[in-house]
């Protein structure tokens, strides 16, 4: 079976990017795309503005300590989506087959193309000139055989950068690799993998695949088949966001009503994350895993959808009233989350319906 051609392109500093665009005097100085405010996360960070340590989902109030003469600029979702819209059909020029991840990065499957290109690499070359042209915006790119490394590669050479890796190439460039870089390491993740030896991708192909199921489950099978550069997940366009959520895990386990501030962090980085999309949630979910590793989750699905951040919030913390378990019942874990996306022209509230 022929291998198959994947791109993932990620637009550079995207909101950033929009903002310098559009206003030549946020051009080479330090932009941070949030809404001031102690509850308020980054959106999106300028290059400038990320050589003082502002990353994206950062408390804004952090990102004001860290470069106190930084612009901040309030996010204009509308703007962004009509930038992504005009990307994305500079995408559909070549292939039919993209799946948008968000409003700055998507998968393409350009094993066959539309525009008679003879490798990938040409065809992402192509697509990251278009952007410059029509749109004067910088993206990059990652080419690989399959959405998991291609990933990878689109991160490599950024701002503004290409990277290959071919098939052959694949379990070399991974070996040296930490193993946060692989989809779902995370802090407690490689806590753990260190424990039995593991810190590059490289050791992960050294440990029996039972060792790893035992260890983590069914994600310890996905270990190992990334640590081989195995994914054989395909490019699925049009697919709709089914849930946003967003999770810590602590190094110590903490209790119940400890939680707060957790939440609220929580909370703002998924209302953030909803404002990419066109579709409007109706569910908001808390999900809490104990000490014991028993996952327990409390959703409610209110008469309208939620409309601010705070109101969020409010229903997060007020889910907790629903966990009964012993006052001293530690917890390791704890989530929030938005599902039950509907298309608000396609599916009105249910109390329009009998109208």
């Amino acid at each position: 079976m022929e291998a198959r051609k994947i791109i993932h392109v990620d637009m550079d500093a995207f909101y950033a990017s929009v903002e310098q665009r559009d206003d030549e005097k946020l051009r080479g100085v330090p932009v941070v795309v949030a809404w001031r405010g102690k509850r308020s996360v980054v959106c999106a960070a300028s290059y400038e503005a990320r050589k003082f340590g502002i990353r994206s989902a950062m408390p804004a109030v952090q990102a004001e300590r860290l470069c106190p003469h930084a612009v901040f600029v309030p996010p204009d979702f509308p703007r962004y989506r009509a930038v992504s819209k005009s990307v994305r059909e500079i995408f559909l020029r070549h292939t039919a087959l993209v799946e948008p991840l968000s409003l700055d990065e998507a998968y393409l499957d350009v094993t066959e193309n539309r525009t008679g290109l003879s490798s990938a690499t040409q065809v992402a070359q192509m697509i990251r000139e278009q952007i410059r042209q029509d749109v004067n915006l910088t993206a990059s790119a990652g080419v690989a055989p399959n959405k998991f490394l291609a990933k990878i590669a689109s991160d490599w050479r950024k701002p503004d950068g290409l990277f290959v890796i071919k098939p052959q190439e694949a379990i070399a460039f991974l070996t040296p690799l930490a193993v946060d870089r692989l989809p779902g390491v995370g802090k407690v993740t490689a806590k753990r993998l260190a424990e039995i030896g593991v810190r590059t991708v490289g050791d992960i192909r050294k440990v029996d695949i039972a060792i790893l199921q035992d260890r983590f489950g069914r994600y310890g099978v996905r270990l190992h088949e990334l640590a081989l550069g195995v994914d054989n997940n395909p490019v699925e366009p049009n697919r709709p966001t089914q849930s946003i959520s967003a999770e810590d895990t602590f190094e110590s386990d903490i209790l119940l009503n400890e939680t707060d501030e957790i939440i609220k962090r929580l909370a703002e980085k998924v209302w953030q994350a909803s404002r990419k999309e066109s579709r409007t949630a109706r569910t908001i979910v808390l999900k809490l895993k104990t000490a014991e590793f028993s996952v327990l989750s409390r959703s409610q699905t209110p008469a309208s959808p939620v409309a601010s951040c705070d109101e969020l919030t409010n229903i997060a913390l007020a889910l907790r009233e629903k966990v009964r378990m012993e006052p001293g019942q530690r917890f390791r874990l704890v989530g929030v989350g938005l599902a039950n996306f509907r298309d608000p022209m396609v599916d009105p509230p249910e109390d329009l319906l009998f109208q």
